[in-house]
């Protein structure tokens, strides 16, 4: 883990640094690559010349013509070709001023044909590719940066491959597929490391040729390494003084002598200061310049200095002769120089990609800093804390929840996940994990070792209560899968599930608060502000209905609200309604009350929407007013309906005054007053995606309105049969909408209602009872496809009835029905 955790931190150091640099050299060598090609598009009759019927000017004489046109200067180097459609090419330098100058040459008549368009541009890319143009050219501080880019390129390359090894090797799918359809940060990643796999040869050969240039070691080496001697690159001086300066004529006569007039492709005559000329003569049907034989001339006698044949090469004599056309691709025909350039045109893609997932990254970091700086509550030492949170994270999002998971929950510790042992397990009580899945459906790095020493092997965890957030993307196949590991790994060793397992979709700010309210049903703190915010809307209180007079219990009303958006507010059956809070206006008053009056305090209109502090003993500080966190309702309406109707029951806080949530809604809120709500999805309790699929319906009190939503729905678009078993207090004063759910009886929508009465003399029963008595009922159903849905309170209700399920389904028949979507409970 270490290992990687090294590797990875120095792949992104180096990527935002020489990155920048390699994606200027690939841009410019992919221009390079097919210079040729370019300038002869470009250069018409002068890059290229329209073949005339008489035989094409030998060398000597298409040499003698040139001098005679350019008198003051001295040729230094002579291309010429066998293809009439050609032109030749000559460079050579003013005698007197030694200012150098290059000319196309038409091969029939021996005219200078000029310099053509675009030699300066392409000049400048190389200049811009070999030192990135910088003072000093090839020995200046430029050629010592693409060297060491160069080297950044192979270790890019190589630990590109490690770190993104996958599961399955072999499956060149995984390596070769990019799914196009991801988007974000997906598909920046997936960019990144498919088009790697694609170009990652063609980089190492890049890189690896690149590096001859930029040190002498490196050529050396590679010399050393490929050829038991150094290739003759080009001639060696004789001792001795300096010779006379080369005649062209000699020197031709010889190479036609030495090669007995053998016909090439073209010819390459460079004319040395010390009197020697050296051909390099390329084969016909050669696939790069370099099929060449190579021969050094004497200039003065005719004499053959030094001889190299292509035919006679070793292979390593052969590479280190064409660095350069390997480099660019040439070395392995059209396609090599195609591959190579279409490599090189992606550099910049693996600069922009790599650049935006660093700033994610970085966005992530700052992010759990935040929360890491701005904690409010001391935790106690893991060995001291009944509550654990771990986290296993890879970008720092699972570790930033975890923290604030922490700081919500008193006296909880937090903690990595490969810190959790036998030994920390064994005093904890409770067990929150936050774990993200990575790549292919593993674990984080940071969790590698957990995962294969910890969870290889059951462990006895029967005293410990838990519950798992799993964070991934659904665009990746195995969504969650290591959240889903702990979780069943977690169950298999004993211990008792707290609420069901959340699943969060990248960032997703309706599971993160959804998380969050499973958390209040432990005692999480409530004054909390969102962790992941999305915007209010303001909604009209249109009705207040209370359902219950005389009860022995809690006052239960139903409310609607009607949204004052001007667009349509969509919602499906089991979504949520959060709602922004208001403070019992007598609160407000105990607290004016108990302020001393030389205290300047903020208006009445934000301490009602804000979290009180305990005491106000100086100047009015804003900072110290934390907006409330939001109280969340199950929708009890369908989206036909065009308005949400909740059931809420009022509360009472410990301070004797109305709960925030529940006391605004039921009695506080004016009825045609301004309601601050938005919606939030709850995908884990919609309807199943068959409508035909039986559904058995669990609840007790005011989860009755996660549960009607899913009956009404059913009466108006259809579906399999329905069974409702809902508990409350007492049938003469708690029938909670009793009488639609026996007109949905009374209708065929539902199949059975089966009551449970608490408070019933001489009949009273939990709504756990009634799943107990109609056990063969819901065995015969589940095993026929049906779904079951559970709504209600956490503490009592929603562990009870899933004992009882287990009992009667089979604990492994209830955990393959949580996978499939055939288990949900909304729980609070």
């Amino acid at each position: 883990m270490m290992f990687r955790t090294l590797l990875f931190q120095l792949h992104w150091i180096l990527g935002i640094t020489a990155g920048f640099v390699l994606a200027v050299m690939g841009v410019s060598g992919a221009l390079i690559s097919f210079e040729d090609e370019i300038l002869a598009a470009l250069n018409p009759g002068v890059a290229t010349v329209d073949p005339v019927d008489t035989p094409l000017l030998a060398p000597t004489e298409l040499a003698r013509r040139i001098e005679a046109q350019e008198p003051a200067t001295r040729m230094t180097r002579l291309i010429f070709d066998r293809d009439p459609a050609k032109a030749a090419w000559v460079s050579y330098v003013d005698k007197a001023s030694n200012k150098r100058g290059t000319s196309y040459v038409d091969p029939g008549t021996g005219k200078l044909l000029g310099e053509g368009r675009r030699h300066g541009f392409f000049d400048a890319v190389t200049r811009l590719h070999r030192w990135l143009a910088l003072p000093g050219s090839g020995n200046g501080i430029g050629r010592q940066i693409t060297g060491v880019s160069a080297i950044a390129l192979v270790y890019f390359a190589l630990s590109g491959l490690y770190l993104r090894w996958p599961k399955r090797p072999f499956d060149w799918r995984v390596w070769l597929t990019l799914d196009l359809r991801k988007t974000g940060r997906n598909l920046h990643r997936a960019l990144h490391a498919t088009v790697g796999g694609w170009v990652l040869i063609f980089y190492l050969v890049s890189a690896s040729t690149g590096l001859w240039w930029s040190y002498g070691w490196y050529r050396d080496g590679v010399n050393h390494l490929l050829a038991a001697e150094a290739v003759d690159m080009g001639p060696k001086r004789r001792d001795g003084d300096r010779k006379a300066p080369a005649d062209f004529a000699i020197a031709w006569d010889g190479f036609e002598r030495t090669t007995a007039g053998r016909n090439y492709e073209s010819v390459t005559a460079t004319i040395r200061d010390n009197g020697e000329v050296q051909f390099r003569a390329k084969l016909p049907g050669a696939r790069h310049d370099r099929v060449s034989d190579e021969l050094t001339i004497d200039g003065v006698t005719g004499e053959a200095l030094s001889v190299l044949p292509y035919a006679k090469r070793t292979l390593g004599q052969d590479i280190v002769t064409s660095i350069f056309e390997i480099h660019r691709g040439a070395y392995f025909g059209l396609v090599g120089r195609i591959g190579i350039t279409l490599a090189s045109l992606t550099m910049p893609l693996f600069t922009v990609t790599g650049l935006l997932l660093y700033l994610a990254r970085r966005r992530r970091k700052r992010a759990l800093a935040l929360v890491t700086d701005n904690a409010t509550t001391e935790a106690p030492p893991v060995s001291e804390a009944t509550t654990l949170v771990a986290f296993a994270s890879q970008t720092g999002t699972a570790e930033r929840i975890a923290r604030l998971t922490a700081e919500a929950l008193p006296g909880a510790a937090v903690l990595p996940l490969v810190r959790l042992d036998e030994a920390t397990l064994g005093h904890a009580e409770r067990l929150l994990v936050v774990a993200s899945t990575y790549g292919d459906g593993e674990p984080p790095d940071v969790a590698r070792s957990f995962a294969r020493k910890m969870m290889a092997s059951h462990r006895d965890l029967s005293s410990i209560r838990y519950a798992v957030l799993a964070l991934g993307d659904r665009e990746y196949d195995d969504f969650c899968a290591f959240g889903h590991r702990l979780d069943r790994w977690l169950h298999e060793s004993g211990a008792e599930r707290l609420f069901d397992l959340v699943e969060l979709d990248g960032d997703d700010p309706d599971a993160q608060r959804r998380w969050k309210q499973q958390l209040a049903g432990l005692g999480a703190r409530a004054d909390q502000p969102d962790w992941a915010s999305a915007p209010m809307e303001d909604w009209r209180l249109v009705e207040r209905r209370l359902l219950n007079p005389c009860s022995g219990g809690g006052p239960a009303f139903h409310i609607a609200l009607e949204p004052l958006s001007p667009g349509f507010v969509r919602w499906s059956p089991g979504d949520i309604l959060e709602v922004e809070p208001r403070h019992d206006p007598r609160r407000i008053d105990a607290f004016l009350a108990a302020t001393p009056e030389d205290v300047a305090i903020a208006p009445r209109v934000v301490l009602e929407a804000s979290v009180l502090p305990d005491c106000v003993d100086g100047p009015f500080d804003p900072a110290r007013f934390r907006p409330l966190a939001h109280r969340e309702y199950s929708i009890a309406s369908i989206m036909e309906s065009r308005r949400v109707e909740l059931l809420v029951r009022q509360c009472t806080a410990e301070d004797g005054f109305l709960g925030l949530g529940s006391g605004w809604l039921t009695e506080i809120a004016p009825l045609g007053g301004i309601i601050r709500a938005r919606i939030r999805s709850n995908p884990a309790f919609h309807p199943p995606a068959d409508p035909s699929t039986p559904l058995i319906l669990i609840g007790n009190g005011t989860g009755l309105a996660g549960l009607l939503v899913h009956l009404r729905h059913r009466a108006v678009s259809g579906g399999g049969p329905t069974w409702l078993f809902w508990g409350e207090r007492h049938p003469d004063h708690d029938d909670l909408h009793g009488e639609e759910l026996r007109d949905l009886r009374a209708n065929g929508t539902l199949e059975v209602l089966e009551y449970a009465w608490s408070r019933l003399s001489g009949r009273q029963s939990y709504i756990q009872d009634k799943v107990t008595a109609s056990a063969t009922m819901v065995r015969q159903q589940v095993e026929a496809g049906a779904a079951i849905y559970v709504c209600g309170s956490v503490r009592g209700m929603a562990p009870a009835v899933d004992r009882v399920l287990r009992d009667i389904i089979g604990d492994m028949k209830l955990e393959q029905m949580a996978e499939q979507g055939k288990y949900r409970r909304d729980i609070y």
